[in-house]
């Protein structure tokens, strides 16, 4: 296999006690979105629409969504407002939900990144953002996001 793709990807699978049709919605809908992730979003849910997410201050993902298929698969571009290395609709983020007993088994795919230091970078960001989906997704109440007030290094 290509070195590059092997190390371009990060992927994570969770369970969330929630069902698949809740747990999409946190993904679509820009309220439900900013519970887990993000001051300001704007997502226009549908091919070829507008994902556009301020995660913290300074720091803007913007994308397009790609595929929707309620409420299993999900597929968007993703990157940054005025970076280099990811700019904006650069990589790839596809978001499979599948019924698992009462709830559901999220597995989380961010590809097409340039290189294992932005998969490392991008990583610890989803290893941020991903408990509290799953938090938010079940119900619960991730608080207020440290990061909001003291952003960390992309």
């Amino acid at each position: 296999m290509d070195t590059k793709t092997e190390t371009a990807v990060y992927e994570r699978t969770l369970s969330i006690a929630a069902k698949p049709e809740t747990v999409w919605e946190f993904f679509v809908d820009s309220e439900k979105l900013m519970r887990w992730k993000g001051i300001k979003a704007d997502l226009d849910a549908q091919p070829g629409g507008a994902y556009y997410c301020e995660v913290i201050p300074g720091h803007t993902a913007r994308g397009a969504f790609v595929e929707l298929d309620r409420p299993h698969r999900l597929v968007f571009t993703w990157g940054w407002d005025g970076q280099e290395g990811v700019p904006p609709g650069s990589s790839t983020i596809e978001v499979e939900l599948t019924p698992a007993g009462e709830g559901t088994s999220l597995r989380f795919v961010h590809k097409d990144l340039p290189n294992a230091e932005a998969v490392a970078s991008h990583g610890h960001g989803w290893d941020h953002y991903l408990p509290r989906l799953e938090l938010a997704a079940s119900g619960g109440d991730p608080g207020e996001d440290p990061w909001v007030t003291q952003a960390p290094p992309m």
